[in-house]
């Protein structure tokens, strides 16, 4: 104990957790130093200027513990930081990442920190004995020299000279170097304000949508059942599908599904949840993100068209536009809102509301499905029965378990076989002229490469997050009926389709849904189906191509050996 203590003593004289507290507040710029792809001058920048700034901040007080506890929100933003450089392997925290804090259920949220847990006791080793030196240092009075300080202050200044002198060669000499996106901590506290902004245009979403209309009318037989359904699929990737050409069996049912399309050349515009689902919803895209702020969704324009519409889901309500949009139906229901918090609710859970809505007097009906498909923790996604692919026992997120990872991923997939096969046939029970498109809102890493990505939402997405599988089946009544939908659907099936962009347009016109909102070349139920270079929605909302968002060459051979479309 007596060692202890005078270890602590030690580390707490001034001088000694004044340097301390510099060199754990500029961890994250040296890390950036060596993961980002900018050019020498801006990583050397990222790491003077910043560096310099905390050291002079650090000399403005003779209390260095009082100090670092009032740059705490920097020492918050680096320890974040560290855990999501774990994660992705590059970029930094992004608009995404803070609203991602909001919109993420606690279920989700546990099951990730389970798994990032080495990262987690990292920067904690790193950080809170910095802060409780700190307060050691602060609750025994000690304070530094003003001398010391005058010194150190003299230092950081000639640093801080030389940072900006760096900075402004750096805006001379490189036409794309911007101080609020490549210099960390500028960078993060810029992304974060963002974040602030977009909270209060969403929390805005109501009265700004007030008064909004599609004025949208149906152009088919008023007499003539129709039923119609939309499909959003969560984390599914088109590479893990038996339809798409994969080795395992992962979709035996659709493979044998009469009236079946399958899109091979299908990418989401946007790898977060939050982003991708309310574009599949809504007639925002990548090329115009921000109408979503202003107008309804597309269940909206079926209600206006004469259709009882129904939006039900497997997730949580997390106050962010999937739930603005859900909640215009005439019915809405989150089942898991019903489940205990320990309970895992099922996507077959769905079905049961989906045979209500049939067995209802509706003859006019759309329905949107909001599933739970393929999220992480994988194993939690299906029965044990459903345990086609083994071993799939192990479920931490470490790269020795990738075998048991994409057994579990791949019976996700098996399990959503099942799921669409099951409902494809409660429609074809109906003899209404039905159609379902089924699309995912993005897709996953899971270990696959050398680079050892896991999940989705990285700052610079992956060939597996981006190509997600598209589906559209039509009943034999609706293909009777509507001949040009069909035939165009079958032309358009291998060229390249944007998700986000086509979702909301497809759907319109496999429904017979007219309005001025309707964009036929953006729909592959059109003859008139244009392709058009793909666009990623990236942090900042706006539209990048494919071959300026930083895809790495692994992403692009992947898409090369799939025939997949790149610039």
């Amino acid at each position: 104990m007596k060692r202890f203590k005078e270890i602590i003593q030690w580390c707490c004289e001034p001088k000694r957790l004044f340097v301390l507290c510099i060199v754990v507040l500029a961890i994250p710029n040296v890390v950036l130093f060596f993961t980002e792809q900018m050019p020498l001058l801006a990583r050397i920048c990222n790491i003077v200027l910043p560096v310099s700034v905390y050291w002079f901040v650090m000399s403005l007080s003779r209390k260095p513990g009082k100090t670092i506890w009032i740059l705490f929100p920097f020492v918050f933003l680096a320890a974040f930081q560290l855990v999501l450089l774990y994660l992705f392997g590059r970029s930094i925290i992004a608009v995404d990442m803070f609203l991602n804090l909001v919109t993420t259920n606690s279920g989700e949220a546990m099951e990730l920190l389970d798994n990032l847990l080495p990262a987690v006791i990292g920067v904690f080793v790193i950080y809170l004995p910095t802060l409780a030196l700190g307060i050691a240092s602060m609750a025994g009075h000690r304070q530094l020299e003003v001398s010391f300080l005058r010194r150190q202050r003299k230092y950081a200044l000639v640093g801080i000279a030389a940072g900006v002198v760096l900075t402004v060669t750096g805006y001379l000499t490189h036409r794309d170097y911007d101080l609020k996106i490549d210099m960390y901590p500028v960078n993060v506290c810029y992304n974060l304000v963002l974040a602030v902004e977009r909270a209060g245009e969403t929390a805005q979403y109501e009265t700004l949508s007030k008064g909004f209309t599609f004025n949208a009318t149906s152009t088919r037989d008023e007499n003539q059942p129709e039923v119609y359904v939309l499909v959003v699929g969560e984390t599914a990737r088109a590479c893990n599908f038996g339809l798409y050409g994969y080795e395992r069996n992962t979709t035996p049912l659709l493979d044998k599904t009469e009236g079946l399309a399958v899109f091979t050349d299908v990418l989401t515009q946007s790898n977060t949840t939050h982003k991708s689902v309310p574009m599949l919803l809504s007639a925002a895209s990548a090329e115009d993100y921000d109408c979503i702020y202003k107008q309804k969704g597309i269940i909206t324009a079926f209600k206006e068209a004469g259709f009882h519409t129904a939006f039900f889901s497997n997730q949580l309500p997390n106050h962010s536009f999937i739930d603005f949009f859900g909640q215009e139906a005439d019915e809405c229901h989150f089942i898991k809102e019903d489940a205990s918090e320990s309970e895992n609710s099922s996507d077959d859970e769905l079905l049961a509301l989906v045979d209500k809505e049939l067995c209802g007097d509706h003859r006019k009906l759309f329905i949107v499905l909001h599933t739970y498909g393929s999220h992480f923790n994988y194993k939690e996604r299906y029965p044990s029965e459903m345990s086609v692919f083994k071993p799939d026992s192990l479920t931490d997120a470490k790269y020795e378990n990738k075998e048991y990872l994409h057994n579990a991923y791949d019976n996700t997939i098996r399990y959503t076989d099942g799921f669409l096969s099951t409902l494809i046939k409660m429609l074809k029970s109906t003899d209404a002229s039905s159609a379902m498109l089924y699309t995912s809102d993005h897709g996953e890493d899971i270990f696959d490469d050398d680079r050892h990505l896991f999940l989705h939402a990285s700052p610079v997405p992956s060939y597996y997050q981006l190509h997600v599988p598209f589906l559209i089946w039509m009943s034999d009544v609706y293909r009777r009926f509507n001949t040009p939908q069909y035939e165009s659907v079958c032309e358009n099936r291998d060229k390249p389709v944007a998700s986000n962009a086509s979702v909301f347009h497809t759907m319109l016109s496999l429904g017979g849904v007219q309005t001025t909102y309707r964009n036929d070349s953006l729909s592959v139920a059109e003859p008139c189906y244009m392709v058009r270079p793909r666009h990623y929605l990236n942090d900042h909302n706006l539209p990048k191509s494919l071959d300026n968002i930083g895809l790495k060459k692994e992403d692009i051979s992947q898409m090369q050996q799939r025939h997949l479309s790149f610039p």
